[in-house]
């Protein structure tokens, strides 16, 4: 890898002379390689992937960005995003990440309540971007349930088929799809910014026990989408939620809901990943239909 032309856009965008002392590759993603970058007094978070992924390190930058605008919550500041002849780039401040412990939990409740109470015109996102490596469309909606179904679940089940998922997967989807209402009986939903991929992978502490969050897929939802995958892979204690109910109280409908959120991840999953996944969303959606 020539570092050179990254070293390049990371002094045009700090305005300062970069001198590489040091790179360390990271571990812990699927989709990107990352590394480390240090000079003599700063260090840099570089994620790379093909030329072709700029658009997704692009849109995620968006999302990092748009974050970070709230001044609710302490996100990566975001240096550079471009393309070398060999490889799409993102580069982020460094942040020396730690796991986090109660009261760095208890802050994220409180600090992800301001972050959903911050009021939204609309549902959508101004630009496509991706939820792991897969495509999330967005688009400009004013009604929280066609969202969801045409943009969300209706999209994942679609790639689903294209996959060979076909039968009692498809046969659930279209029926559950034609019946989301009586789930949201009593609930208006507000377009709320949400980070899209908080799972437990994707927050953290820096040294001074504030949270972290990153490697967002943000668009304007209900909030208890957030919520739902903080519960998806676990990661979270009883300090996080009891922290942000006091802050910002969930509709007692979400415990129903919240299986209807994280099977657009579980078929996110699927079509990443494979059949594994399969006899999960197909129970996932057989519950959906019968608890209600």
């Amino acid at each position: 890898m020539n570092w050179q032309n990254i070293i390049q856009h990371i002094e045009s965008a700090t305005g300062r002379p970069f001198i590489l002392l040091k790179i360390q590759s990271l571990a812990g993603g699927d989709i990107n390689a990352a590394y480390r970058l240090q000079t003599e007094d700063r260090s840099f978070f570089v994620k790379l992937n093909r030329p072709e992924r700029l658009s997704m390190f692009a849109a995620e930058a968006a999302g990092l960005q748009a974050l970070a605008q709230t001044g609710t919550i302490r996100i990566p500041k975001l240096i550079a995003c471009g393309n070398t002849p060999e490889r799409a780039f993102l580069v982020l401040e460094y942040i020396a990440l730690n796991r986090l412990n109660t009261r760095s939990e208890q802050l994220l409740g409180q600090q992800l309540a301001q972050l959903h109470r911050q009021k939204q015109a609309y549902f959508g996102w101004h630009r496509d971007n991706t939820i792991g490596s897969t495509a999330q469309v967005n688009g400009h909606y004013h009604d929280w349930l066609t969202f969801w179904q045409e943009r969300r679940l209706g999209y994942q089940l679609a790639l689903a088929a294209e996959h060979g998922y076909g039968g009692r997967l498809q046969a659930l989807g279209e029926q559950l799809l034609r019946n989301l209402k009586p789930l949201f009986s009593g609930y208006r939903p507000q377009p709320a910014l949400v980070h899209g991929d908080l799972w437990g992978g994707n927050a953290a502490a820096d040294e001074q026990g504030n949270p972290v969050i990153y490697d967002p897929a943000c668009y304007f939802g209900d909030r208890e989408t957030d919520i739902a995958m903080t519960e998806l892979f676990g990661g979270f204690s009883s300090a996080f939620y009891q922290a942000y109910q006091a802050a910002y109280p969930l509709d007692p409908g979400y415990s129903r809901r919240k299986a209807l959120y994280n099977l657009y991840h579980i078929l996110n999953h699927l079509n990443l990943f494979g059949q594994g996944y399969l006899h999960q969303a197909e129970n996932m959606l057989s519950k959906l239909l019968t608890d209600r």
